[in-house]
């Protein structure tokens, strides 16, 4: 006779609305982000944070002949890398207290950062008071690995699973409709008469969803970590979560007790391909947008719609295929994604028209649809449920420590060789990790 199904926990759809919220309001600037940087090279002034960085590299762009267009891919490469640097280093601390002080009230300083960040975006007439809101943004941005552990909190190992979905469903649909929102909120701004600051609608908007988002946490969330359960010492609650900061221990997976020699080695290669795949990926993947609006011209618009193709593209291939992939064929399915991936940056960057960029495109997104979800397939089956937890913590902090470093990297390629030369040296890079994974990974299951 089967088993009862167990209920999925209300709060699972408390955190999966308010996670949906924080993620439409995040991926709203994705597509603006060109058009940004032009905005502040043109507005800033003469004495503002933008002149005076163009005024230090303005040597080396002598020296290597840059056009000035390609300032904006070095400036957004900084951005994007200090941004992803300030969450890998404030997510785990941010778990960490909220094991010492709850959920809750970590998670209300969380959002209340978010949407003060919007609101300095909001009336950044300078690019200095813009940086200063990517930076608060940054420090804020731990709310997702939060929700991920109130997740934990209110699911069974049974349930686990659809409440990890559904965070993957609130990811899909933010990265399909936000950037999409972002733009159209923009090109209406861009419409009205005298209207020289057209972030400023967008900006408000991401605020007013920040601020509902708040307001409904505040109202609506209920406490998931009992005084009983929660750490007795904030200093050893933070100690624990720095092991997931330094990056030494990351690559040797020290926070991993207990577990055969022979599966640590087979770990910590899967971890290093992990890492510099998503470094080689991301830095290509944030200068997408750039290179779109630099050489075929895309407006903010077109930028929206590319996003929500691509995500679109990726969530129908998750919802349809990917997600029934069994164990077994993971690592096969893994390594086909990252074959398929290395002749889409290839089209991409040596594109002349908008045909064979779109199919660079559609191969990136069927690409990307296959090789993450695979890869945690992979991790997941090392160790017993004890270790699950630490391995896959650590596969996130090396995620978002590739994505710290992949922007700024891709982007001084870009600046200095320019986009053709970058992406087809950061295609032929692909190949490295396509070879670890093909050659030496064996699929494990448990």
């Amino acid at each position: 006779m089967d088993q009862p199904r167990k209920k999925t926990h209300p709060t699972v759809y408390i955190v999966f609305f308010s996670l949906l919220l924080d993620l439409l309001a995040f991926t709203m600037i994705l597509p603006l982000l060109p058009s940004l940087l032009d905005h502040y090279q043109k507005n800033d002034g003469p004495d503002g944070l933008y002149s005076w960085l163009l005024k230090s590299i303005n040597s080396f762009q002598v020296m290597l002949g840059v056009p000035n267009r390609f300032n904006s891919v070095l400036f957004g490469g900084f951005l994007g890398s200090m941004f992803s640097f300030l969450q890998f280093v404030a997510s785990p601390l941010v778990g960490g207290l909220s094991d010492a002080y709850g959920r809750k009230p970590v998670m209300i300083v969380c959002l209340i950062g978010i949407a003060s960040s919007y609101l300095l975006w909001a009336f950044s007439k300078s690019f200095s008071t813009f940086v200063l809101a990517r930076i608060l943004g940054g420090i804020s941005k731990g709310n997702v690995n939060l929700s991920m552990a109130i997740m934990t909190d209110v699911s069974s190992p049974e349930t686990r699973g659809v409440a990890m979905a559904f965070i993957g469903i609130a990811f899909s649909v933010g990265f399909i409709v936000g950037p999409v929102i972002g733009a159209m909120f923009a090109r209406w701004a861009q419409t009205q008469a005298g209207h020289s600051q057209w972030f400023v609608i967008p900006a408000l908007f991401a605020l007013a969803l920040g601020v509902a988002d708040l307001v409904f946490i505040v109202f609506c969330f209920k406490e998931t970590l009992p005084k009983e359960k929660r750490a007795s010492s904030v200093v050893g609650s933070l100690s624990q979560a720095c092991s997931y900061i330094s990056i030494p221990a990351l690559f040797k997976f020290s926070a991993v007790q207990n577990l055969p020699s022979k599966d640590v080695k087979e770990l910590q290669l899967l971890g290093l391909v992990y890492f510099v795949y998503l470094f080689l990926y991301s830095g290509l993947e944030f200068t997408l947008t750039f290179l779109t609006h630099s050489a075929f011209q895309f407006t903010s618009m077109q930028q929206g719609w590319m996003f929500f193709c691509i995500g679109l593209t990726m969530a129908v291939l998750q919802g349809s295929w990917v997600r029934r992939i069994p164990i077994e064929a993971a690592r096969k399915t893994a390594t086909k994604g990252l074959l398929i991936i290395i002749p889409s940056f290839l089209c991409v960057g040596f594109a002349p028209s908008t045909t064979l960029l779109y199919f660079g495109l559609f191969l990136f997104a069927v690409s990307t649809a296959m090789v993450v979800p695979c890869f945690m397939t992979l991790a997941s089956q090392f160790g017993s449920s004890a270790h699950k937890g630490t391995v896959m913590g650590i596969f996130r902090s090396l995620g978002a420590l590739a994505r710290a470093l992949g922007p700024i990297v891709a982007s001084i390629a870009y600046w200095s060789i320019g986009s053709s030369a970058t992406y087809c040296i950061g295609g032929l890079c692909l190949f490295w990790p396509w070879y670890k994974l093909h050659s030496s990974l064996r699929p494990k299951v448990s």
